[in-house]
């Protein structure tokens, strides 16, 4: 049998085998987690087994831990007392204990889980806890019971986007979305940063650092409890407001889900639960991520494929997330985690060094995810190229329906290193508009990896220390009008070219300055950079306002354009002297000129793919409202020619560091 990513990519054809074997092995690992009786979702059901759950008479308390040679529960219910309260071994390596009396345990209540193995006990928090915090006297984390009397009312049924309407993600960071120096609340992201967006345009949010995790600083990347919304930001209920009301605004909600690591922490996280480092966790080195230090899953053993698929159903159930962007994908398919690792050549991404129990994990949560809600969306952070990454699994494929285009940020990051008449034109065409065929990616100059400190933002990197003397609306500069133009020229490229959605880090749509940089030891934990100034965009005074006119004018004309349709963008023309480039998408002609000084007075744009006619500039970066200087007429007239050198097309003025958009008018 040939499975369809192979016509696709005729490369593949010599690696069909491989292919073959990929889907032997998923087909194998469900049918040994399933039989012929249940499907994904009710097999995804571990949260409603374990952890906490009322009954009739009273409580039912339920973990997995193999490993242990005794458990008791303990917390404010029974005064922390160490022996009266014993759990009992059930089947394949679960504990219980029943609670007589709905009284038994009471919401707010904090708890822990006492773990005996070869003579020692230990504390641990209950693997499958809705609810983590810290505790103020001790500092350390703990459980808390929450179920409070009113269970929280949902009124967003009739939320039911489609999976063909346009992805415009705004990451995002509740903590960090507000401008004091503190930790923003799920309840103000909702209120304040929700119609922010909406305004933008954008139609989904992706919130970074929701499941729970004790090191702020961490971005959210150091998970330690995997069924707990974060209380960084408040309580479970606040972050179902929040979902709420995205979803009451018409906007996606996406989770940014860590499934790749593990915080090593034993007294707050999931490391040697049951006294065993293998409980969840690959044995020896393999269980260690070299660069991270966190703790690394066997993605081989069933119960770690129950618990992962669990927390992507209970996250979509409980909070109504609609999709996830799974972040270290490439970390999580390859044994080497693609540390140091070129790849040049299709042999790397099926020899022995690609994990194949990963693959099956992240191909039976694509069928999982996509089962439960068929708009769900999934995108995956995965930098090696590995082809079907984003093919359905029926064709071959992993099953995402989106890869972020991580060479995108990357290559302006070179770029922008380079002196602008040194820019490579073919270069750029190609690293904005290569992906594997029929597979779509999220388009991005930067997101949050390229604003965290030691590093700079793209208006950072062009602008420097005018940032802070030069953004007046009243004060003009080469450096700032320079930093101005090329940010919008950039960004507009990119989301012009991309083959599926686009994604913007928080602020970054109107040039949020300077950079990310958590409260921690090093900075003496401070608040000034872990926050965003959306004041520098509102006051009316600033530059930052024409950047963010612009943002909205490029999501909006990407929307009713239709952007992200399947055709890719086709090139016109490329000009390495001139920095100039042209290309169709979606029945616009683009026209870009890179060139720092030289404009031009009679460029001749093609227009066989278009069509012959009258055309009219649409949208243009230089408009006023945006910056620019107006020089672009959207009431003047362009007629083709059929000129026999050049072919079909019409001569435009082109001001440098300008683009502008065509259409063909009826």
């Amino acid at each position: 049998m040939r499975y369809k990513i192979t016509e696709l990519d005729p490369w593949l054809e010599k690696y069909a085998d491989d292919i073959m074997l990929r889907m032997w092995h998923f087909n194998e690992t469900r049918f040994a987690l399933l039989d012929y009786k249940t499907d994904l979702s009710a097999f995804a059901n571990g949260y409603m087994f374990f952890g906490f759950s009322r009954t009739k008479t009273g409580w039912v308390y339920r973990e997995w831990a193999p490993g242990a040679d005794a458990m008791h529960l303990i917390g404010d219910f029974n005064g922390w007392n160490r022996t009266s309260h014993p759990m009992i071994r059930i089947e394949n390596g679960a504990w219980e204990i029943k609670l007589e009396g709905r009284d038994a345990l009471k919401h707010g209540q904090k708890i822990k889980v006492q773990v005996t193995r070869n003579g020692r006990s230990f504390d641990r928090i209950p693997l499958y806890m809705t609810r983590v915090v810290q505790d103020k006297e001790t500092r350390g984390f703990v459980g808390e019971i929450w179920a409070p009397e009113k269970a929280f009312r949902w009124t967003d049924k009739d939320f039911k986007p489609k999976k063909s309407e346009q992805l415009m993600i705004y990451e995002a960071h509740v903590g960090m979305a507000q401008e004091e120096g503190r930790v923003g609340t799920y309840r103000e992201f909702a209120d304040n940063v929700i119609p922010r967006i909406v305004k933008d345009g954008y139609t989904a949010v992706q919130l970074m650092a929701i499941q729970e995790h004790p090191y702020y600083a961490s971005f959210g990347y150091q998970v330690s409890n995997f069924f707990a919304a974060s209380s960084w930001y408040g309580e479970p209920d606040d972050l179902k407001y929040l979902v709420n009301k995205a979803h009451k605004a018409g906007l996606r909600v996406l989770l940014d889900i860590v499934h790749s690591h593990a915080v090593p922490n034993t007294s707050e996280g999931i490391n040697m639960f049951d006294g065993t480092r293998t409980q969840f966790f690959m044995s020896g080195e393999a269980g260690n991520h070299p660069a991270w230090g966190t703790k690394l899953f066997n993605y081989g053993k069933h119960e770690v494929i129950h618990f992962l698929l669990s927390n992507l159903k209970f996250w979509m159930e409980e909070y109504h997330f609609d999709g996830f962007r799974f972040d270290g994908v490439t970390s999580i398919i390859y044994h080497h985690h693609g540390l140091g690792v070129d790849f040049t050549n299709y042999k790397q991404y099926f020899d022995v060094t690609t994990n194949t129990d990963a693959i099956t994990y992240l191909m039976l949560a694509n069928k999982l995810i996509h089962g439960i809600n068929p708009n769900a969306i999934t995108i995956a952070e995965e930098m090696s190229g590995m082809p079907g990454m984003c093919l359905p699994v029926s064709e071959g494929g992993i099953g995402f329906d989106y890869r972020l285009a991580m060479g995108d940020p990357d290559f302006w990051i070179k770029t922008l290193k380079v002196k602008d008449e040194n820019w490579d034109m073919r270069k750029m065409w190609y690293e904005l508009t290569a992906h594997r065929p029929g597979e779509k990616n999220i388009g991005y100059s930067e997101s949050h990896d390229q604003a965290l400190v030691g590093d700079k933002t793209i208006i950072f990197q062009l602008a420097d220390a005018e940032m802070y003397t030069g953004m007046d609306k009243a004060f003009h500069s080469p450096v700032i009008d320079r930093a101005i133009a090329l940010h919008k020229m950039i960004r507009f490229i990119t989301l012009a070219t991309a083959y599926g959605g686009y994604l913007n880090f928080m602020g970054n749509e109107f040039g949020h300055p300077e950079w990310i940089d958590f409260p921690r030891e090093g900075n003496g934990w401070n608040f000034h950079y872990a926050r965003r100034q959306w004041s520098l965009v509102d006051n009316g005074f600033l530059k930052y306002e024409w950047l963010n006119n612009f943002d909205n004018g490029m999501i909006e004309l990407a929307k009713k354009y239709k952007l992200d349709s399947q055709k890719d963008a086709e090139n016109l023309w490329i000009d390495e002297r001139k920095k100039i480039i042209a290309f169709e998408r979606s029945g616009l002609l683009f026209a870009f000129n890179f060139h720092p000084s030289q404009s031009q007075t009679n460029f001749w744009l093609p227009a066989h793919i278009t069509g012959e006619g009258k055309y009219k500039a649409i949208f243009s970066t230089d408009e006023v409202d945006f910056g620019g200087q107006g020089r672009i007429s959207e009431e003047y007239e362009y007629f083709t020619q059929d000129d026999k050198k050049r072919g079909l097309g019409f001569e435009i003025y082109l001001p440098c560091r300008t683009a502008v958009v065509f259409k063909k008018q009826k």
